[in-house]
């Protein structure tokens, strides 16, 4: 059945509103949580690249560059083919590349590295092998303190 809107004067002169629309405002990143971890799980094979701001986990197969401001995890039976950089890069599984620039990189008992490593610190477990170059304790110029000479310094004389 369909009904029919009253209609007459007093229905006919008044337009109806129309809906109002609300925007929500943005919200805003808390940079004080820690950030989102992505995972790639152990039954997963992805190609491609991986690029962002926050952690990632592979537990699965990935081929391709990783490059997140982040950590990166591989795990124990995963595989990454590829270059790496990161902030903290922890290898339990195996890493066919170079991992080109992390502030630390943990070698795990099971981790299995084929490339060369460049990072701020490395330590590597009993039993993790690698075949490649490592770099790392190398400040490399990064800090504002690093390379200053001594006549650069400042003296505590005060003259």
């Amino acid at each position: 059945m369909i009904e029919k809107a009253p209609s007459g004067p007093d229905t006919a002169s008044k337009p109806e509103p129309a809906p109002s629309l609300v925007v929500a405002p943005m919200a805003r990143i808390d940079t004080s949580q820690p950030r989102k971890e992505s995972l790639i799980a152990a039954d997963i094979t992805i190609e491609g690249k991986i690029e962002g701001g926050g952690s990632v986990r592979i537990a699965g197969k990935f081929k391709g560059d990783v490059s997140v401001q982040g950590d990166l995890t591989v795990e124990a039976g995963a595989k990454l083919t590829g270059r790496v950089r990161a902030d903290k890069v922890t290898i339990a599984g195996e890493l066919e590349g170079n991992v080109e620039e992390a502030s630390r990189v943990e070698l795990l008992q099971t981790g299995v590295v084929s490339g060369d490593l460049k990072a701020g610190s490395l330590m590597v477990a009993a039993g993790a092998r690698m075949r490649g170059q490592a770099e790392f304790g190398w400040d490399d110029g990064k800090s504002s303190k690093a390379g200053r000479t001594a006549q650069e310094a400042p003296s505590g004389t005060g003259s």
